[in-house]
């Protein structure tokens, strides 16, 4: 039977800042499976609270595999065509995931988070020698992520600014034409493969090289599954990383009485991060889209086999049912259940990482400028606009 009740246009509007879209608060308490529009695609379910966010994410009935070159509801023009771990069902997701994940474990984390400091450290000294004022975006957002990230692939450091490039365009919504977007993501795959053909030359003992042998000598990936699980780690690993460093330090400069509580106590740095991940909203739409492969109901809802659903994970987060006061930034917020990394198969295999990242910029700043202030009227600062990701064009600061 076909939808007879509200499809709204979606996204509602153009994201402001870091203000979390208020459609969303309505929809939670009236309507939280509401039908919605997309640029692409046609029409899709939106799930909005904690619960029902969550049931969609871990339930085995609601497929990613099932989008792969279809043309599925969406907010970027590029279609998905690739085999990935955000493409995956398992068990072949799995697979993937047990591929990567010896390159998170807490061994390898700590060890990137040990050279992550030394990182932070040196940017830090040459933010001190430019400002004030200085731009924490240009000085420490951007590129601390950048050469952790090729460190633990093996991605050369000197390539910056073309891989960057092309994941900004790759990953935009309405920022460049569609055939741009296309290309790019095309010429980052292409960057990659090159990659994998010089480790084939020169074995390293990085995650990509680990990769190749795993595809050369366990046969455990495929040759495009290797170059588009590289893309995807690399992308992945860098867009939300780079934007959230200078989401989070701005949410907690312009928020002075908790900018003043983790000053004050070093100590809880780490709710203090869990916190801001929930509070700090990161996409500027919904996710990924799943497709159910039966009938079943969300909320009491009937979703029909062949549905699109899509989640909204800050939404979710300011879910009053799950969290006291969920509008208001506490640092001190404790228990904290967020879905600011997904939730069930799916879960950020980076988590850790990203955690750990944004934790050593947060740490570094604390103890290096405990006066850290905006440099500009919050009202005159310039947003990224038209990507599927927030953040800023330049965070000016003094101290």
């Amino acid at each position: 039977m076909a939808w007879t009740g509200t499809t709204r246009e979606y996204p509602f509007r153009e994201p402001h800042r870091l203000d979390l879209e208020p459609e969303y608060a309505r929809l939670r308490e009236s309507e939280p499976l509401c039908r919605i529009s997309l640029p692409y695609g046609g029409q899709a379910w939106l799930a909005t609270r904690y619960e029902d966010v969550r049931f969609v994410l871990s339930d085995p009935r609601f497929s990613r595999a099932a989008v792969l070159d279809r043309d599925v509801p969406r907010t970027s023009p590029r279609r998905l065509t690739d085999a990935t771990l955000h493409t995956m069902d398992p068990p072949d997701h799995n697979r993937l995931r047990r591929l990567v994940a010896h390159a998170f474990s807490p061994r390898r984390v700590d060890a990137l988070t040990d050279q992550a400091r030394e990182i932070a450290a040196g940017l830090l000294d040459d933010v001190v020698r430019t400002g004030p004022p200085a731009d924490l975006v240009t000085g420490l957002a951007l590129p601390l992520p950048i050469e952790v990230i090729c460190r633990m692939l093996g991605v050369p450091l000197a390539d910056r600014e073309a891989f960057t490039g092309l994941i900004d365009v790759a990953m935009a919504t309405t920022a460049f034409p569609a055939e741009r977007i296309h290309r790019a993501f095309a010429d980052l795959k292409s960057y990659l493969a090159e990659l994998v053909r010089q480790r084939r030359t020169t074995p390293t003992d990085d995650l990509l090289g680990a990769l190749v042998e795993a595809r050369d000598r366990d046969d455990r990936l495929g040759e495009d599954e290797l170059v588009v699980l590289g893309t995807t780690l690399l992308y992945a690993g860098l867009e939300t990383t780079t934007n959230q460093i200078g989401n989070v330090v701005y949410n907690l400069l312009t928020h002075p009485g908790q900018w003043a509580a983790l000053r004050a106590d070093p100590t809880l740095l780490d709710t203090a991060v869990d916190e801001l991940l929930r509070f700090t909203p990161v996409v500027t739409t919904a996710g990924f889209t799943r497709i159910a492969v039966e009938d079943l109901e969300i909320g009491g809802v009937p979703v029909r086999a062949g549905d699109a659903v899509m989640v909204h994970l800050d939404s979710a987060n300011r879910d009053d049912r799950v969290f006291d006061r969920p509008d208001e930034l506490d640092v001190t917020r404790r228990p904290n259940p967020h879905v600011a990394f997904g939730f069930g198969p799916h879960y950020c295999v980076a988590a850790r990482l990203a955690k750990a990242e944004i934790q050593v910029a947060l740490g570094a700043l604390v103890e290096r400028f405990p006066g850290l202030r905006l440099a500009a009227d919050p009202d005159s600062l310039s947003w990224r606009t038209g990507r599927m990701v927030r953040g800023l064009d330049a965070l000016p600061v003094a101290w």
